[in-house]
């Protein structure tokens, strides 16, 4: 990766990041990434005026799924909702890691914020980690009552790996659910298991999410012995890599938003171009100099505040109609 081509502010964070190797022992990549999570959550400001509270729903063919379920304390109306998925190249991070993101967004946005906790690969491949998002939203929309959800207006987002499945759950929603979803809001998805874009060679640095990661990260969600750069896959579901539709027409509106300086900007790019020509309303926002999920690993810049205000303005049109 060409620093020069970094956000002056973002490189400047980015020259104290270590160099890591992240699949070598993946059990300890975690356990160290909640642990730096943690340290920078604990050097910000605690959110007020957002309560929580823990489901553990059931599954017919598989485990319980953790959910968290923000909202803000005054509420007294039913709020558009919100569910939203942690990113982590389907093989890390966690409903826990996101907590303080996905506090401020319920406060900044005032809906309600369903986090869910779902499977990770290796141990749990696709479709695992649908399952587990899938249960979340149908329990969502038959239950908007005693969650005080309005249920013209649920969404679904997530980051990176989050946003990949929350692409494929709009499809997998649209083609085998009675749910009408009013939003897809997506935050430099993952979303291409090919990895043929200029953009996912361009990204090689060790110390951000990298060609290398990428690789890996869809051998082990796809559950292949070979990485997609070893031999091309083949059948690969549209729920799994949702550039793989043939159709996105039906789909909800989308927001989509990406760093220019990230391995999935020419595939985002080119996705929401295939949502526009298939009718559906969608806004693509591309930040000059911003490497992948800057905006919350770097939160006091100023290209990653104004990304955040740019995601935050986009979910309250979409569900407060502001438009």
């Amino acid at each position: 990766m060409n620093i020069q081509l970094v956000d002056t502010e973002l490189a400047a964070t980015l020259e104290k990041f270590p160099e890591l190797d992240i699949w070598t022992d993946l059990v300890k990549t975690r356990e160290m990434g909640a642990q730096m999570r943690a340290k920078m959550v604990g050097d910000l400001p605690q959110i007020e005026g957002i309560e929580s509270e823990d489901y553990w729903l059931q599954q017919a063919n598989g485990p319980e799924v953790w959910v968290r379920v923000y909202r803000p304390e005054d509420q007294l109306e039913p709020l558009p909702a919100l569910l939203w998925i942690h990113g982590g190249g389907y093989c890390l991070g966690s409903m826990e890691a996101d907590d303080h993101v996905v506090r401020q967004m319920a406060l900044e946005v005032n809906s309600v914020i369903i986090s869910v906790d779902y499977r990770l690969a290796p141990e749990h491949p696709f479709p695992a980690a649908l399952n587990d998002a899938s249960t979340a939203l149908q329990w969502l929309a038959d239950n908007t009552d005693k969650l005080l959800v309005d249920p013209a207006r649920i969404a679904i987002g997530g980051i990176s790996a989050g946003a990949g499945l929350a692409a494929g759950l709009a499809l997998h929603a649209r083609d085998t659910t009675d749910i009408q979803l009013a939003f897809q809001f997506l935050l430099c998805p993952m979303i291409d298991d090919r990895c043929v874009t200029a953009s996912s060679h361009m990204i090689t640095d060790k110390r951000v999410w990298n060609r290398d990661s990428n690789l890996i990260a869809w051998k082990h969600y796809l559950h292949r012995d070979k990485t997609p750069e070893q031999e091309l896959y083949k059948d690969v579901s549209e729920y799994a890599a949702a550039s793989r539709a043939t159709s996105l027409s039906g789909l909800p509106p989308a927001y989509i938003a990406v760093g220019s300086v990230d391995a999935f900007v020419d595939e985002n790019r080119d996705y929401a171009q295939r949502l526009q020509a298939a009718g559906v309303s969608t806004q693509f926002e591309v930040f000059e100099g911003g490497f992948h999920g800057f905006e919350f690993i770097a939160p006091g810049a100023g290209i990653s505040k104004a990304a955040r205000e740019s995601h935050y303005s986009a979910l309250r049109n979409a569900l407060f109609d502001l438009e």
